[in-house]
């Protein structure tokens, strides 16, 4: 078995740092059986989270040598192969959020950001039909697994810090699974543009890159919804049509 060194943020609130590990290799293993084998051989301290190593919880984000990942679904041979030989491994907590212990952090504002969305709003018939075309549409959406790195990765959140004026992809893509289901009768345009900020969002497509789940967020999601803002705030012609017919939508 090959064995390498790996360092791994070691730390409370944001003070600490990186302590070298030794690692053995065995084929086929990503980088969280890494983690389950130094806090069950060197140190059962290390505090991160995880749940179906499968990449379906979004639990085990961090960033590895400096790129959002799920450690579930990180192989270490990818890993080594993309790591320079006169470089070590580093394992840190996302950045964007609060930070709790070694490679946990408080996340619980996406879920605050999930709340202030308006759920979705259809026909009080239980029997809503539409084509298989539509479904698949926001069925897109739906496959977001909660992980947040597209919300680590975004500029807005990361740098700049715009968390009580722009609600990131992660929030763009709850509000677009609603705004396009086809029976979905609410309104959130005005939100889309104000309380979650999307004129904040210059379309880099850093989050659509790190996605697991690949979810085409900026093409999918954040360009039409910038585009039904636009179409109520922006359009001359369409503001003239709803004077001349009376229209009045929420501004």
């Amino acid at each position: 078995m090959d064995k390498i060194t790996m360092r791994i943020f070691r730390g409370q609130e944001g003070k600490g740092e990186l302590v070298d590990y030794q690692v053995k290799l065995d084929e086929g293993m990503v980088l969280l059986d890494c983690i389950h084998q130094i806090q069950h051989q060197q140190d059962a301290e290390i505090a991160c989270r995880w749940n179906c190593k499968a990449g379906k919880c979004g639990s085990c984000s961090a960033e590895i040598n400096g790129k959002p990942l799920l450690m579930c679904m990180t192989r270490m041979s990818d890993i080594i192969a993309e790591t320079p030989v006169d470089e070590v491994i580093t394992v840190r907590p996302m950045q964007t959020f609060p930070h709790i212990k070694d490679l946990v952090c408080d996340v619980s504002w996406n879920y605050e950001m999930a709340q202030a969305v308006a759920p979705i709003k259809g026909p009080e018939e239980p029997d809503w039909q539409f084509s298989q075309f539509e479904a698949e549409r926001a069925q897109e959406f739906r496959m977001c697994i909660e992980c947040f790195i597209c919300q680590d990765t975004c500029h807005v959140l990361r740098e700049y810090r715009k968390f009580d004026e722009f609600g990131g992809p992660r929030t763009l893509v709850r509000l677009a699974n609603f705004e396009m289901h086809p029976m979905d009768q609410e309104d959130r345009i005005p939100e889309v543009k104000g309380e979650f900020g999307i004129g904040y969002c210059n379309i880099t497509k850093c989050c659509t890159d790190v996605c697991p789940a690949g979810i085409n967020i900026t093409d999918n999601a954040i360009i039409p919804l910038k585009e039904r803002v636009a179409d109520r705030y922006y359009d001359p012609l369409k503001m003239i049509w709803r004077k001349i017919t009376g229209k009045k939508l929420r501004t």
